[in-house]
């Protein structure tokens, strides 16, 4: 699938902007951005490898059944896929664009796809949420067992769930440190100098992490014959590992880079960050400091920002929503309970913290080093009509609990790792609408709304404003 370079005038403009601020040298090096308008204002994506390589593995139809890795993760979507562009590719082909595949596009792979309108229906979760279908089946050796199944499409059990979650971005892979939202792509290495603090419990390189993750997903997603060369693996990670996205131009703050802030792509380039840096447990594994709080400072700058001349005051006023929204996101006090993965590995049952202490990575915001977490997201209580409900009990204790999706306990087998699921980078979450790994929130919004509900925050209507306006400029 080529990448398509629009004519947008506020696009142009940013590019200009944000080439201006190279030397000559690194301007020859690196190449063009690629940047796209999504609904609140502009993203840019800086390839450190110069200019995109269509002929790279990533683009190539290396599968069976038409689809490339870009078929799910597309330029223009931050690097994934979003409902309204889904919706343009079914509409141009009535339904028969390559992402539309029964293997894991469907709600099932017994759907009916013989007429459009069945394969409006087939596809529904795809086409209203992004999300593809994965099938995972529970471990034989369990300490769990399926009890009951509620699927509205019919096809879901023991052997196989299905698991409705989004294409994660094939962007700012740099500030990795868990492959996959159930972690099923991140591999332990005992050799490994990358370790969980105190422990033996080492990880292998991201590097070799997503190239086992780009095979699984052409054998799977792309149903291919054969796995990938080594060549092939290596050739997708390198690309990948040289993309930066980042929202650049936004419609109340206008440029993101005004004024000494550090909107944009340039700067998560340039950002630090190793396994364990700033992490809220045991501090920085490089340098020992403590964890530090204030995790982003991208709108230092802008905080009590009066302005220069020529400034428009709506433009001055967003600034400054912008910069509140940031020092939120720091340390405004979140009371931290029934969060399976801290509060319960932690012995602690309600830890002050701020929406940094689970988002710990400098500027990035994922965690720095891999810890599933169960916020609550895939309870029964959060469920959807769209979404299947699972009844699992435990086979030592006879508790029973009903989740939509088991998340990281399909991979280990482990009562307490049910519902658990990494973090996600924040950068350019502008352009990748709905949120978490379910599409449970539809906007930014929604998502603020969430954390307000679950953890009680008590956000003024200010403060939940001031914290959208500062995620949409991530």
């Amino acid at each position: 699938m080529k990448i398509r370079y629009p004519l947008l005038c506020a696009a142009a403009l940013m590019a200009a902007l944000l080439a201006s601020s190279l030397t000559d040298a690194e301007d020859q090096q690196h190449g063009p951005f690629l940047t796209f308008e999504n609904p609140t204002g502009v993203a840019a994506t800086y390839n450190t490898a110069g200019k995109i390589d269509e002929d790279n593995p990533f683009f190539q139809k290396l599968g069976t059944n038409g689809r490339s890795c870009s078929t799910c993760h597309q330029a223009s979507d931050g690097w994934t896929v979003i409902p309204p562009h889904i919706r343009d590719r079914f509409d141009a082909t009535a339904g028969t664009d390559p992402i539309f595949r029964l293997n894991d596009g469907a709600n099932s792979p017994n759907a009916d796809v013989s007429t459009v309108a069945a394969r409006k229906a087939a596809y529904s979760m795809l086409l209203t949420k992004g999300l593809i279908r994965v099938g995972i089946g529970i471990p034989d050796n369990a300490e769990f067992e399926l009890v009951g199944v509620d699927d509205p499409y019919g096809y879901a059990s023991a052997r196989e769930l299905s698991l409705f979650r989004r294409p994660l971005p094939t962007t700012n892979l740099r500030f990795l440190s868990t492959v996959m939202v159930d972690g099923r792509e991140t591999f332990k290495e005992s050799a490994s100098t990358d370790c969980i603090f105190g422990t033996t419990t080492c990880f292998a390189s991201i590097a070799f992490d997503l190239a086992d993750q780009s095979n699984a997903a052409t054998v799977g997603h792309a149903q291919a014959a054969q796995p990938l060369s080594q060549a092939q693996r290596e050739a997708i990670v390198q690309f990948e590992m040289g993309l930066f996205t980042a929202q650049v131009f936004d419609s109340n703050a206008m440029y993101l880079g005004a004024h000494g802030a550090q909107g944009g792509p340039l700067y998560p380039m340039k950002q630090p960050f190793y396994f364990g840096i700033n992490d809220v447990v045991s501090g920085d594994y490089k340098t020992s400091a403590p964890f530090n709080s204030v995790v982003f400072t991208l709108y230092d700058a802008w905080a009590g920002l009066p302005g220069e001349p020529g400034d428009e005051r709506s433009v001055v006023e967003a600034r400054q929503a912008v910069a509140r929204g940031q020092l939120l996101f720091n340390t405004k006090s979140i009371q931290i309970k029934d969060v399976k993965g801290l509060n319960d590995d932690l012995s602690v049952a309600v830890l002050p913290g701020t929406c940094t202490t689970c988002h710990d990575t400098p500027n990035a915001g994922d965690h720095s080093i891999p810890a599933p977490l169960d916020i609550g997201l895939t309870d029964a209580s959060r469920r959807t009509p769209d979404m299947p409900l699972y009844q699992l009990r435990n086979k030592t204790t006879g508790v029973v609990v009903e989740t939509t999706d088991p998340g990281r306990a399909l991979i280990t087998g482990k009562w307490k790792d049910i519902g658990r699921f990494k973090g996600p980078i924040l950068r350019a979450l502008a352009t990748r609408a709905p949120y978490f790994h379910n599409g449970f929130a539809a906007d930014l919004d929604a998502a603020v709304d969430f954390y307000n509900q679950r953890f009680d925050i008590g956000l003024t209507p200010q403060e939940h404003d001031d914290l959208v306006a500062f995620l949409r400029t991530l």
